[in-house]
């Protein structure tokens, strides 16, 4: 047997982790097209809930409500009204 080499044990949740990790490497996932309040918040570089709210009801940004308590914000359309009210530098 050779002495230089080795055997490597790894359990197989760590090495799948690892392989999902490889190939988000590779190829990223899409990002969501759908996210959570506290993702459209940051993404919109905002603190306020009652700003987003304000942003919801005037239909700037889009969003879903599968349910009563549980709303969804459309990526998208987050991005587009940052793009649209982007400033020009001098």
């Amino acid at each position: 047997m050779d002495k230089n080499k080795q055997i490597l044990m790894i359990e197989r949740d760590d090495l799948e982790a690892l392989f999902e990790e490889l190939l988000n490497q590779v190829s990223p996932k899409e990002p969501d097209k759908w996210i959570l309040e506290s993702e459209a918040m940051k993404l919109l570089g905002i603190k306020s809930k009652s700003y987003l709210w304000q942003l919801r009801t005037e239909g700037c940004i889009a969003y879903t409500q599968p349910s009563r308590k549980h709303l969804l914000y459309d990526r998208e359309s987050i991005l587009e009204y940052l793009e649209k009210h982007k400033k020009s530098t001098f």
